[in-house]
């Protein structure tokens, strides 16, 4: 087996971890061998053709376009990433925190409690917050500069790994082969409409690929679209922590903060950006999204409220996590006095608990899960799993 189709195992086992089980998954697993030689054979002799996307509507938490790929362009991309992620996680800033390994949404709050520690002297002297957003973000990305952007940080990564001795384990002709396949595909072409046309209603057009300039506009939902996302910043990224000397500075995606001691210099810096952002990038601050407050009041970012000495959940979290907990005492109390649950069942219920403990566990949420487990969820459900200290829910072992 050649490098190339140990890649793309690789891949496939990637692409699966977060859509085990959907249809187009056990389509493509039925017959796994054959449907990745043949990705192996398409790919190799250039006959590539990427499928129609699934287009739908998402309203929780906000309405949202979404364009899912088919599961084996799903494959591609993570074949992709997998290439180039050695070779632009070496170049981009630390203060970018989205779809990057070790660097999540906690390591984003984390960052911004260091920062805001560092500024304040530890909570002992003024400094401020200012939160900024792009109008439009993934609907307005250019192609061409996308694609001028990604090979560039991938020639700087192939020199740095050369100066330190390392190999690049990949055919460059290939990737960009398929890089240009997928930053200059138009999913609107040929796409699958899921649900009504009405679901579009009351989604604003700079959230919406149907209205984007031909040129520009990326898929939410993809993995390529998110680190692509994050090599098309990496120019603001730069300016604003080396040009302006601002050492301060978290981005995720296209929600980013500064925090400076000098208020008015954060009120100038908002026109700074927005020239550089408009002549530069081609791309605009949200007007209605500029966020500029002393550090005292705190901050929502990544689904966290940050406070001095102290982070919570957002209220958006707890209002789904106690939609979930009743949903699933509904389906608990349906339940006859002796009847089991599938085991597919109780894994979904509890992995779904866990994903929300597991979020709150790393903010100032003892109560909060006090409350959701022993207050909200119902005591049937406890027949079928145990808390571990708040934490987490096992599943009891049946006889």
């Amino acid at each position: 087996m050649d490098q190339l189709m140990t890649d793309l195992f690789q891949a496939y086992y990637d692409a699966r971890k977060n859509k085990r089980n959907t249809i187009n998954q056990l389509k493509f697993e039925l017959k796994l061998e054959e449907n990745l030689f043949a990705l192996h054979r398409e790919i190799s002799s250039r006959t590539y053709k990427i499928k129609p996307s699934i287009a739908f509507i998402v309203f929780s938490p906000v309405q949202r376009e979404i364009f899912a790929a088919d599961f084996r362009d799903r494959v591609i991309h993570h074949l992709v990433v997998n290439y180039l992620d050695p070779l632009y996680e070496p170049v981009l800033t630390p203060n970018s925190c989205s779809c990057r390994k070790g660097k999540g949404t906690l390591y984003g709050v984390d960052l911004t409690k260091r920062y805001l520690r560092a500024c304040s002297d530890n909570y002992t002297r003024d400094c401020y917050i200012l939160k900024l957003d792009i109008k439009g973000y993934f609907m307005t990305m250019n192609r061409q500069r996308l694609y001028e952007k990604v090979l560039a940080i991938m020639e700087k990564g192939e020199r740095k790994a050369a100066a330190k001795g390392q190999t690049i384990n990949f055919d460059p002709g290939l990737v960009k082969y398929l890089l240009e396949l997928i930053i200059f595909n138009d999913p609107r072409t040929n796409c699958i409409i899921k649900g009504s046309r009405g679901d579009w209603d009351g989604l604003p057009p700079t959230k919406s690929l149907f209205h984007s300039p031909d040129d520009c506009g990326f898929p939410i939902g993809n993995l390529t679209s998110q680190v692509f996302s994050n090599i098309y910043m990496h120019e603001l990224d730069c300016f604003i922590r080396y040009k302006l000397g601002l050492k301060y500075y978290v981005r995720y995606v296209d929600d980013f903060l500064i925090i400076h001691e000098d208020k008015q210099l954060l009120m100038d810096i908002v026109g700074v950006l927005q020239q550089y952002l408009r002549n530069e990038m081609r791309l605009e601050l949200h007007p209605h999204k500029i966020y500029l407050q002393h550090y005292t009041k705190g901050v929502q970012f990544l689904n966290a409220y940050i406070k001095p000495y102290r982070t919570y959940v957002r209220n958006r979290t707890k209002v789904k996590a106690y939609h979930a907990l009743r949903n699933w005492n509904r389906y608990f109390d349906l339940l006859a006095e002796d009847e089991v649950p599938p085991k597919e069942k109780l894994e979904e219920f509890r992995a779904q608990v866990n994903s929300y403990l597991g979020l709150m566990v790393h903010q100032k949420t003892y109560n909060l899960r006090r409350k959701l487990l022993l207050d909200v969820l119902s005591p049937k459900a406890f027949k079928f799993v145990y808390a571990v200290n708040l934490r987490k829910v096992v599943l009891r072992k049946r006889p």
